[in-house]
């Protein structure tokens, strides 16, 4: 079915027709009325979200009257950049191939369509669980919850990643390629967004780092891949809040990537968790993540090693810290106020873990006398 003009498109003739085509409402069913209500102002960058209360005609069977539904971004500079990551396949591709694969929590999805630069995914409302806040932070519960439901997803792509070629990896990809070009721009970018809060010591690694990005790519690319799922931060997750709930459920999953697990752990850890909670349980967090992962059947993995090569993951996060602040809309006060925190905090826990030293290591080797294996 053609995807029509969002959100104006959402009414009573297009919802019949897409359910019917998904066979989800019988034929001599109808919806009767259907009201939206814009949710997620400022928290999600890529897209826009609507929830939609639909009355039926007819016998409904087991279907809701309440749907989130999710569309491409109506904001141009925005969306620009969603076609160029190819982020609507990535989504859409998920919840129709590799969501049944994983025990992590996700929303339903009832309707997962995407033409062109138009997408369309009519999923479960899970309006009654807590929303997370980048500008709140993760307390430990919170944070060792997210880390719980990251073992889920990784364990079960672990060194299995075969076939997944729509996936970009996180290095010699267009992912990459637009990692890179938007990291020099994105760190002139967050400089003049958010001067307060970049220090003179980070921006005095400027072209060493954008020189870096490729080894630190290539880095995060090494051995054992799994299936990350690329944008792992507060806003990303729901958190149950009722005894019928289950624990915590992930959305967004826009970006998905082969790559080391440590690219999303390190993610949430640096620049979601309270600065607080990550200095006072920053090891145990990781220890939990090894201990699931290894519950989830995955071997040989060693603390020590895991450590260091976290430490490196929080300095190519960086990366993603500028590339978000300093090339998406951050008009609106919420984007301004979690690109702030989340700014704020992987800048603590770079000084934190004495993480910039490393940057030699990942230099070219016309600078260093060495390069990246």
């Amino acid at each position: 079915m053609l995807i029509p003009d969002l959100p104006a498109g959402f009414n009573e003739g297009y919802l019949t027709d897409v359910l019917h085509y998904e066979r989800l409402l019988p034929e001599t069913s109808r919806v009767s009325t259907v009201s939206r209500q814009q949710v997620g102002e400022g928290t999600g960058m890529m897209s826009e979200i609507a929830r939609l209360l639909l009355t039926y005609e007819g016998d409904s069977g087991d279907l809701p009257t309440s749907y989130i539904a999710k569309y491409a971004s109506q904001n141009e500079t925005n969306r620009r950049i969603a076609l160029q990551y190819n982020l609507y396949e990535r989504e859409t591709r998920y919840f129709s191939e590799l969501d049944r694969l994983t025990s992590a929590r996700t929303p339903e999805a009832f309707v997962c369509e995407r033409q062109g630069d138009r997408f369309l995914i009519l999923m479960e409302d899970m309006i009654d669980y807590e929303v997370g806040s980048q500008v709140q932070g993760a307390d430990l519960g919170k944070s060792e919850l997210a880390i719980d439901e990251l073992a889920k997803l990784h364990s079960a792509f672990w060194n299995q990643v075969e076939g997944l070629d729509w996936v970009p990896h996180i290095s010699n990809s267009y992912h990459a390629d637009n990692m890179q070009q938007l990291g020099v721009l994105g760190f002139d970018g967050a400089i003049a967004k958010f001067p307060h809060l970049i220090p003179q010591r980070l921006r005095a690694i400027r072209e060493d780092f954008c020189a870096a990005v490729p080894n630190l790519q290539a880095f995060m690319d090494r051995p054992p891949l799994t299936l990350v799922h690329g944008d792992y931060r507060m806003e990303n997750l729901l958190y149950g809040s009722k005894p019928k709930h289950d624990p915590v459920a992930v959305i967004d999953w826009q970006g998905p990537l082969l790559a080391r697990g440590l690219n999303d752990v390190a993610l949430f850890i640096g620049q979601s968790s309270k600065t607080s909670v990550r200095r006072g349980h920053e090891r145990r967090l990781l220890k939990r993540y090894l201990h699931a992962l290894e519950a989830g059947g995955v071997i040989g993995l060693n603390f020590e090693t895991l450590w260091e090569d976290y430490r490196r993951t929080i300095l190519y996060n960086w990366l993603y810290a500028v590339v978000v602040a300093g090339t998406l809309d951050s008009s609106n006060e919420k984007a301004y106020a979690w690109m702030s925190e989340m700014l704020t905090r992987q800048v603590a826990a770079m000084e934190d873990l004495q993480v910039i030293p490393l940057l030699g290591e990942f230099l070219p080797s016309s600078e260093t006398g060495a390069t990246v294996t």
